[in-house]
């Protein structure tokens, strides 16, 4: 499967991550890389596309595909720590990850997020995804 950075969604309220396939007129067709399944999901529920979204430092925010490079690198692009773990677990690891992160603004639920969308990303092989430029993660049409 050919996936693009650009068309992996996160969507509020429903877990793991998406694929963009289509507009909709009630909303957008959106594929679960979890397994396989096309749904609605209607245009009043908050979809962010994972190339927009950062994680707060103390000094700036950084995009989430930077951080999950770092995920990948500290572990030779092999799975990280379990999502499910501890939360002190979660937040000692997230310290080696991003030692900068914001304490006060990077709450657990998000790093359990974010540490469940590597796994998932790792395990359907699609970490490649973090290395597209700018220029493929841009929509089409924007300069």
């Amino acid at each position: 499967m050919e996936v693009k950075l650009k068309e992996l969604l996160a969507i509020s309220g429903y877990s793991g991550l998406f694929r963009f396939i289509s507009q909709g007129r009630q909303g957008v067709i959106v594929e679960s890389l979890t397994d396989g399944k096309r749904t609605l999901i209607p245009a009043s529920a908050r979809v962010s596309a994972i190339a927009d979204i950062a994680v707060f430092t103390q000094t700036e925010e950084i995009p989430l595909k930077d951080v999950l490079k770092k995920i990948e690198l500290l572990e030779n692009g092999g799975p990280a720590i379990s999502n499910k773990s501890a939360d002190k677990e979660i937040r000692t690891y997230f310290e080696k990850v991003l030692p900068e992160f914001d304490r006060d603004r990077v709450y657990t639920s998000d790093i359990k997020k974010i540490i469940g969308w590597y796994n998932l990303l790792q395990s359907k092989g699609l970490l490649e995804v973090l290395n597209q430029t700018d220029d493929e993660v841009k929509p089409e049409g924007e300069k």
